[in-house]
């Protein structure tokens, strides 16, 4: 084919593009006389993004630590465009689930090795010192994580473990959300009192967070799996990545996150061992306290007993 031909036959291709949503191409073309090239800042916004961090203090190893969990929201949001991929795919097949799979826990094991850049790249003097103009501001509060579990898993087991006996996937929303395992960093629940962390958490993302519950109860990543044929749920391959998944979130990256927060919070000696939210952060995020697990019929009797005390193939 000689170049008029291919120029021929693409906007042969430009035009019936636009006949399909009722625009004139003649229009179309025409705008792109007067359309800047694009350029790596403009598409990146560069500038923009680079904009972003404003600091509380004076100290420098602030802007450490607020870039990096700008990084950890951007990699959140890479994952929940993943897990979208599978939830809204029709007739999913083996490969792309398990694909999509893999990339998502790529994500995490990227989170997981980078939580040197937190342990090992900040004074811990300094640190004392910006956290407490941080409060009660808390890594508690990430929305998309707690979004990424949501559309991970039946709200059941993301419930905490002392009242899972008591609910199934017939309890309302409501009431499966005042008891997720989470809620427990918030709150007294001999009082029923909520801490101003959770009432502030709660107040900008509840709705959010409910619309997010309903609309995974049938497509998140469990759902997807067992409604498959029953040879495919028996596929060596994805069980893998489903339990790859599993363990690298609620075992792998949590348990770097706490060690991490220990270092800064107990080891140092310097502060009093709370959080910035003031939360009960051990319990809270120590996989042997809750049991956070996202697929536990993928995993054997021993296995789910040990979780989170001994290293899980």
């Amino acid at each position: 084919m000689n170049p008029t031909d291919n120029s021929e036959a693409i906007l042969k291709e430009i035009d019936l593009k636009f006949q399909a949503i009722n625009q004139k191409t003649d229009v179309q073309l025409e705008g792109l006389l007067w359309a800047k090239p694009i350029t790596y800042w403009d598409y990146i916004q560069t500038d923009a993004l680079l904009n972003l961090q404003i600091q509380r203090t004076t100290l420098p190893d602030e802007m450490v630590f607020i870039m990096y969990h700008q990084v950890n929201e951007l990699i959140f949001k890479m994952i929940l465009w993943e897990i979208d991929q599978i939830a809204e795919k029709e007739n999913i097949q083996v490969d792309f689930f398990s694909e999509r799979l893999s990339r998502i826990t790529r994500y995490f094991d990227m989170l997981t090795n980078s939580f040197s850049i937190m342990e090992n790249g900040m004074e811990v003097d300094q640190y004392m010192k910006f956290r407490n103009t941080l409060t009660p501001a808390s890594g508690f509060q990430s929305a998309q994580y707690r979004m990424i579990e949501f559309a991970s898993t039946d709200v059941i087991n993301l419930t905490d473990r002392r009242y899972k006996a008591n609910f199934d996937e017939n309890t309302d929303l409501e009431t499966s959300f005042e008891h997720l395992y989470w809620q427990a960093a918030g709150k007294d629940y001999h009082t029923g009192e909520k801490s101003y962390l959770l009432q502030e958490f709660e107040n900008k993302y509840k709705v959010q967070f409910l619309r997010q519950m309903s609309t995974f109860k049938t497509k998140n990543i469990w759902q997807k799996f067992s409604q498959l044929p029953e040879k495919d749920q028996q596929n060596s391959e994805l069980i893998t990545a489903m339990r790859h998944y599993d363990k690298t979130v609620n075992i792998t990256w949590v348990m770097q996150h706490l060690n991490t927060a220990r270092k800064y919070i107990l080891e140092s000696g310097k502060g009093n061992g709370e959080a910035t939210g003031g939360s009960d952060w051990q319990k809270y995020m120590h996989p042997k306290y809750q049991k956070r697990i996202f697929f536990p019929k993928l995993w054997t009797e021993e296995e789910l007993s040990n979780w989170g005390e001994e290293n899980i193939a």
